[in-house]
């Protein structure tokens, strides 16, 4: 059902107007959110009037938005029937919920790549490669995301913060250095946090490069940043998907890598070269440094 009320909604974009093109856009990257909205809500959404939401039902074959709102609520039902709740009253097996899962998970994968601005990604990885200082925003669900990229960032760039942060006045006391050679990445999706929302503000108005890492165009995450990478991060169940955001974050700290190869290496060769000075022992790592990995990055010097 879900599937095919969507296919039939991209199927008749092209007839649309240009603000109920919006809509149906809207309605495809945030069919959760959309299927429990009034058509005030909707317009004020997609920046179109009530009337504009009202047509576009009509413009559909629906009688009115109540009748096509109820389509939309039918199709969000369906989509947790499967999983959400018969898994709550244990008539799903857990291997039916690891291939549901796993499948849409995939999927997300599928569509973020068909979706992703070469572009915006060409941009993001530049800007990172060549900052003085890279600072990397996320909280809550996002803040795993947050501490990978960084993690993998330090091995690159030269300087990397991750902004952790309880409260508002902890997270600019943080980025109180900020100036126009930095670049800011921040990174939420639904539920959208206000805190890194603010600290991409405050990088804004700093100068500072901004790249944005969320769901779709609306984001709110979008208003402050010059380069946007979107990953979808659809409901599954009562968790959200992370798994295409975290390819995306993976992909770009490959580019830089490449991008900076030279530098990789020279901080590998040093981490190896202190680790031997210092007699660190990795007990809990298992050829951290890889060899094939250092010549394939010495290969791309």
């Amino acid at each position: 059902m879900e599937n095919n009320f969507l296919e039939r909604l991209k199927e008749e974009i092209p007839n649309l107007s240009k603000g109920q093109k919006k809509i149906a856009h809207y309605i495809i990257e945030n069919l959760d959110e959309a299927a429990f909205s009034t058509a005030a809500k909707l317009g004020n959404a997609t920046g179109v009037s009530e009337s504009t939401v009202v047509r576009f039902a009509s413009a559909l074959g629906f009688d009115g938005f109540p009748e096509f709102q109820a389509e939309l609520e039918k199709t969000v039902r369906s989509r947790f029937k499967s999983v959400s709740r018969l898994d709550i009253e244990g008539k799903v097996s857990q291997s039916k919920i690891l291939e549901y899962v796993l499948h849409n998970d995939a999927e997300k994968i599928r569509d973020t790549l068909k979706e992703i601005d070469s572009g915006s990604f060409d941009m993001a990885v530049d800007s990172i490669a060549g900052a003085k200082r890279v600072y990397v925003a996320g909280v809550r669900s996002c803040a795993p995301l947050a501490e990978f990229l960084s993690f993998y960032l330090r091995m690159i760039v030269p300087d990397v913060i991750t902004v952790t942060t309880n409260s508002s006045s902890e997270m600019f006391e943080q980025m109180i250095n900020m100036g126009e050679n930095d670049v800011v990445i921040g990174i939420s999706f639904p539920r959208y946090s206000m805190r890194t929302l603010k600290a991409m503000e405050f990088a804004n108005n700093r100068n500072a490069m901004v790249i944005a890492i969320t769901d779709n165009s609306h984001s709110p995450m979008n208003l402050y940043s010059s380069c946007n990478l979107f990953a979808r991060s659809d409901m599954a169940s009562v968790v959200d998907s992370l798994v295409a955001p975290l390819s995306l974050i993976n992909a770009l700290i490959v580019a830089v890598c490449v991008k900076n190869s030279k530098q990789v290496v020279h901080n590998l060769e040093m981490l190896n070269q202190v680790w031997d000075d210092y007699q660190v022992t990795n007990n809990d790592e298992i050829n951290f440094l890889d060899e094939k990995l250092m010549q394939d990055l010495k290969g791309l010097e």
